[in-house]
């Protein structure tokens, strides 16, 4: 007889679940990037045609992409971005400078081509989809929107559980069949996690402290632009939520489903999905970083698949990739969020296997070394 999910009232943990789930079977998949060609790799972008270590993190990139692809001629090709979307019920709480309904309205203008991350997709060439994960709205079939959703928003997590077990179970199988569906139609190369949800910043920051022990003081940050009085506020909800609730640090899943969202468990299933199908993947800002940190929680092994697209302003996100061990490949200033630092670095990944596979080696070129040595 096949296990059951995990009620509310049980922690969610990965053995409770069948084998053939999605979501174990998706996590059972996932190994850890092979480091037998790491020593080639370095070598290899050590004899390119400049001093050593001078094209900075483009090299640490290149040789991470080696050890993704196993291979040391890494290319990208197929460049995909998820945008999931849901809506909060602790937005209730007062913890966002905008309302609940510009969700369903940013939604709407992403499927219309008018967002800041449609241009930057339609400018570095990335298939951009938005992902309806738990939108308090519903939408019309359109090309670009995934329909996903658990339900129209998750509870107010200041007051009770986020989801339930079901729930989170769903919002992560719902993750990984979005990136494991595309995956399969056109192998991805390389995928960055964009999100949208009013109030997202604070599940977002609650998750981050619960994993990493960094306090709600240290952590909140002002989202979408509240004021004093709004960042007290939301800093107060984070600190009840984790008095309400206590969650186990060393429980990914309980953590999302107590403090998290459907758009946030949902990025956390496709990353999952991606490391175990060997694919690249890049977090953008504080939201999709915790919900890479929770995938990290949940199956450590997928560290080598990660990369921290941008430095956000948000403070929880520092806390977040310290815990595991990432350094931004940029530092914009940016606290948009949708996945728009993710796409700037993806395009600087996409040059750092260039500059690995196209640029001259010192022999190659015919060019002295640094010590002087002339080679033909």
């Amino acid at each position: 007889m096949p296990k059951k999910t995990p009620s509310a009232d049980t922690p969610f943990i990965l053995s409770a679940l069948a084998p053939a789930t999605l979501c174990r079977a998706t996590i059972d998949a996932v190994a850890s990037v092979d480091t037998t060609l790491l020593a080639d790799a370095g070598r290899k972008i050590d004899n390119k045609t400049k001093p050593a270590g001078s094209l900075g993190r483009l090299e640490t990139l290149a040789v991470q992409m080696c050890l993704v692809q196993n291979r040391l001629d890494p290319a990208i090709g197929q460049k995909n971005l998820f945008v999931f979307a849901g809506d909060h019920g602790v937005t209730a709480e007062g913890v966002s400078a905008f309302p609940s309904e510009v969700t369903v309205q940013m939604v709407l203008n992403f499927l219309a081509g008018g967002a800041a991350i449609n241009v930057l997709c339609r400018h570095y060439g990335i298939d951009m989809k938005v992902v309806d994960m738990g939108v308090a709205g519903a939408f019309e079939d359109h090309p670009d929107l995934v329909k996903k959703k658990v339900a129209p928003g998750t509870e107010n997590l200041a007051r009770q559980v986020a989801m339930s077990a079901d729930a989170l179970k769903t919002a992560l199988e719902n993750g990984m069949a979005v990136f494991l569906e595309a995956h399969a139609r056109k192998p991805i190369d390389i995928v960055g996690m964009g999100e949208m949800g009013i109030g997202n910043t604070t599940p977002a920051t609650a998750i981050i402290c619960a994993l990493t022990g960094i306090s709600p003081a240290e952590a909140t940050g002002r989202g979408t632009g509240v004021d004093d009085d709004g960042l007290k506020r939301k800093t107060a909800v984070i600190e009840q939520a984790l008095k309400l609730h206590c969650p186990d640090s060393k429980n990914g899943f309980e953590v999302l489903r107590t403090l998290g969202g459907f758009e946030i468990a949902g990025m956390a299933g496709a990353i999952l999905a991606a490391a175990s199908k060997q694919t690249a993947v890049v977090l953008d800002g504080v939201i999709s970083t915790a919900a890479g940190l929770a995938a990290f929680v949940i199956c450590p092994s997928i560290k080598g698949f990660l990369i921290a697209g941008h430095r956000s302003v948000e403070p929880a996100q520092k806390a977040a990739l310290s815990f595991i061990g990432l350094e931004p490949v940029l530092d914009l200033q940016m606290r948009l969020g949708e996945g728009t630092g993710a796409v700037m670095a993806m395009d600087a990944v996409a040059a750092a296997c260039k500059i690995m596979t196209q640029m001259a080696s010192f022999e190659g070129a015919g060019v002295s070394t640094a010590s002087g040595t002339a080679t033909a």
